[in-house]
């Protein structure tokens, strides 16, 4: 006669998003302060400046860059597990618009981006690299698109996969929701940088406004949808 139809929605499984969010923005965190520790209070600068400042902090912080972009590196992982995590949420929730699948574009493109970011500052690092100045300098530009405007493009497409679907279905608060909207906004806005140097702040702002919104949203999106058909099948039986 029982028919426990509780158990699909117990299979859900699988890591906490917010869980994996807190990593993946702690690592990112954890990455930037030991820069600072490791090398007397330096980091890494913007690759627009002059050649001698930009290249120098490599040839003389070596150990500190390898360091912080082992524990960038570590960042980008659990950022592509949470976007593979979310969208399979999404699923289960019966989201069927283009949300989440932009949503897991975006965040793939986030971590392997981070990925290479990294990867380009560790070579960076290494003294046949840093000795020269011109190709050190010219490597920065390349980590800083990959880390920078584009990590955070893909961030803002995996903000705004999540945020809309969930403010139309409110599966969270609509502030919540309406925040999200902003910060992804913010974060594709940073593609100007490209062509426009001051907008640089963007960047930081969709970075990590993008990291914190989506431990958050981690937490808050629901596991399962709640519908009310129970009393009508009670009423039935």
């Amino acid at each position: 006669m029982s028919t426990h139809t509780t158990a699909p929605a117990r299979a859900a499984g699988g890591p906490n998003p917010g869980i994996l969010g807190l990593a993946s923005l702690g690592l990112l965190i954890g990455s930037l302060v030991s820069m600072a520790v490791l090398s007397g209070g330096g980091t890494i600068t913007s690759p627009f400046g002059d050649t001698e400042t930009v290249a120098g902090f490599f040839a003389n912080h070596g150990f500190a860059v390898r360091f912080a972009a082992m524990l960038q590196l570590g960042s980008s992982i659990p950022l592509g597990i949470y976007a593979a995590t979310i969208y399979a949420r999404q699923q289960r929730l019966g989201i069927r618009v283009p949300g989440p699948n932009i949503g897991l574009f975006g965040g793939t493109a986030a971590a392997i981006l981070l990925a290479v970011s990294a990867i380009v500052t560790w070579t960076q690092s290494q003294d046949v690299v840093s000795a020269d100045r011109a190709l050190t300098h010219a490597l920065a530009y390349v980590s800083f698109a990959a880390g920078g405007f584009a990590h955070v493009l893909g961030l803002g497409l995996l903000v705004a996969g999540i945020a809309v679907p969930a403010l139309l279905l409110r599966l969270v608060p609509t502030w919540f929701a309406w925040i999200g909207l902003v910060i992804a906004v913010l974060a594709e806005l940073s593609f100007l940088t490209m062509v426009l140097e001051p907008l640089q702040f963007l960047i930081p702002i969709g970075r990590f406004g993008s990291l914190i919104w989506l431990v958050a949203a981690g937490f808050l999106l629901p596991k399962t949808r709640h519908t009310e058909s129970r009393p009508a099948q009670g009423a039935r039986a």
